[in-house]
């Protein structure tokens, strides 16, 4: 921040310093009423962000316990938007209209129908089992949980790296979604002020802003105040997203015309397959472009393999390992709070999702005024949704709808720090210092100081090195990680034969072989990037099998765990 604040000055300085100010505001950007109005709105909505999540400091006991868990205080409504929120991320909300603009219609089914169905398995099958743990057994992580059930002292110096190792690819899908969000949306609110970024405020000084407000207001409201700001997201982004999607379809002659010129210019983005008749009317269709009689430039199918599509139902058990679900199933007040997440999940996933993937579908042949809406080629997919909004809705209108939705699209990154600094503080610090060593003020400390690091290096990450990638194909990589470690909570919960042995194997094969998959999509570079070319399928499917494999073998192979651990998990039922 400082470094921003410096930069600034030294700016407004060379402003006033004569001749050479004058050439510098001759090329300055224009200003621009709807880039400052954005900009106004999205830090209206941030520090009313900082003020919802700050509150929970006003109820909080003042512990380490409360501040990562909330007490356990957390019924089935805020439970619901907690859990939706948290998974409603960049990922679902500018990647999910990035990858419709890049692949069609497809993506909608491909996550909605086997995420709706898995996620909510899995709160069934593993959140509440890991609930009913905690509160009985006083766990306030995932490993604290798997060194009990595993025997282990050792296992979280293998599955806290990867763990972090996960979260903070999945924490830049968030960075770099708002980020390029609010650079797009505030172009000429600032004209001369920050050189080359055409007045708008450039991802590095958007990105930080966004960590710093987000660590404000975990520091003071910790699980609680994270809990409220999900609910408030979640909520008004259900009905901007509705907003949304009805301002840009009006804009394009309605939803059944703006379908019209997608079936018109580009069919294919319709279908969840191509084929040899698709790329024939390609081929017609980028002829007529050619000769001038059309004012669409045709996109090059992408055909999604029929075994991609059913392998991608193995992404979504990456929610049996996230850290912060984890951390919020922790929250509940009872059981019977996850009733209504396992009920009303699904059907929030298809609400959602449906006006992001089709503003996305619909930008492909998106027409105004008879001529193309986005730019014929180099669009980035990161850019697709908020240069939508920016290009159809003008005034405070557009400005509020990207403010929710840059705002939304960083909903997981207060969870996820929550997670990340409750792991280390009860995994490392406390578990190998001695928890009794440790006051409630101190492990405050440890954990916030760990929040800190963490944001730093995703904060640079994002600038220095990500910002290429698409933040779905980032998505796909960091779930396919989680994915792969599944079978340690699974086994863990189900497999009274499973071992400590088997779980540091599982984990190992799932880092190495997920490691190798993914240096050969060239770090998630190619976003296209399957196994096996002749019958290709997700990545996740060599990674699971894999890591499955390594984990049933090697616990069949080694000593099973002692009785007492088995009758503390497993406990035999009695009349």
């Amino acid at each position: 921040m400082i470094a921003v604040a410096s930069t600034v000055m030294s700016l407004l300085l060379a402003q006033a310093s004569g001749p050479a100010s004058a050439a510098a505001s001759a090329s300055a950007p224009a200003f621009s009423q709807d880039g400052l109005n954005a900009l106004i709105l999205i830090a209206v909505y941030m520090l009313i962000l900082v003020l919802i999540g700050c509150g929970g400091s006003l109820f909080s006991l003042g512990t380490a316990k409360d501040f990562f868990t909330a007490s356990h205080s957390i019924g089935p409504i805020l439970l619901l938007f907690t859990i939706f929120g948290t998974t409603m991320t960049a990922f679902a909300i500018i990647g999910s209209s990035g990858e419709a603009y890049t692949g069609g219609i497809g993506v909608y089914g491909k996550m909605v129908s086997w995420s709706g169905l898995i996620h909510s398995l899995c709160f069934f099958l593993v959140g509440i089992k890991l609930w009913a743990f905690g509160k009985r057994y006083g766990y306030q992580t995932q490993i604290e949980f798997f060194r009990d059930r595993f025997e282990s002292h050792n296992l979280g110096l293998v599955l806290f790296p990867a763990l972090v190792g996960l979260v903070v690819p999945y924490l830049l899908t968030g960075l770099i979604g708002g980020g390029k969000a609010i650079e797009t949306m505030t172009v000429g609110a600032l004209p001369g002020l920050f050189g080359s970024s055409k007045g708008a405020v450039p991802f590095p000084v958007g990105a930080a802003a966004i960590t710093f407000i987000v660590l404000l207001y975990v520091f003071f409201g910790g699980a609680r105040g994270t809990t409220w700001v999900n609910v408030f997201q979640t909520v008004v982004f259900i009905l901007i997203g509705a907003l949304t999607f009805t301002v840009i379809a009006d804009k394009l002659g309605g939803a059944k015309q703006a379908t019209a010129n997608v079936a018109k210019y580009n069919p294919t983005f319709l279908k969840i397959g191509s084929g040899e008749a698709d790329q024939a009317v390609f081929d017609t269709q980028m002829a007529q472009f050619e000769a001038k009689k059309s004012p669409i430039k045709p996109r090059e199918p992408e055909r999604v393999p029929p075994m991609v599509f059913l392998t991608y139902m193995f992404i979504p058990l990456s929610v049996a390992m996230f850290p912060h679900l984890f951390q919020h199933w922790l929250t509940a007040k009872s059981a019977k709070s996850f009733r209504l997440s396992v009920v009303a999940h699904p059907i929030l996933m298809m609400l959602v999702w449906l006006p992001c993937v089709m503003i996305g579908v619909w930008a492909t042949s998106a027409m105004l005024d008879g001529k193309a809406v986005l730019p014929q080629t180099g669009v980035n997919a990161n850019l697709v949704l908020p240069m939508m909004v920016k290009k159809l809705v003008s005034g405070w209108q557009g400005s509020l709808l990207i403010a929710a939705i840059a705002s939304a699209s960083i909903a997981v990154l207060d969870s996820q720090f929550l997670a990340i600094g409750s792991m280390f503080t009860h995994d490392i610090a406390g578990h190998y210092l001695g928890h009794d060593r440790l006051n409630d003020k101190t492990k405050l400390m440890i954990g916030r100081g760990f929040i800190v690091v963490i944001a730093v290096a995703t904060y640079l990450l994002g600038w220095y090195y990500l910002q290429a990638r698409t933040v779905f194909s980032l998505g796909v990589w960091c779930f396919t990680g989680f994915a792969s470690l599944s079978p340690i909570v699974f086994a863990a919960l189900y497999w009274k034969r499973a071992t400590k042995a088997g779980a540091y194997a599982c984990a190992l094969t799932a880092a190495g072989v997920g490691l190798w998959l993914c240096a050969q999509s060239n770090w998630g570079a190619n976003a296209d990037y399957y196994v096996f070319e002749q019958f290709p399928i997700m990545p996740v499917t060599i990674n699971l099998a894999a890591s499955t494999l390594a984990l049933v073998l090697v616990s069949l192979v080694t000593r099973p765990p002692s009785a007492a651990t088995i009758e503390k998990f497993f406990p035999s039922r009695r009349a």
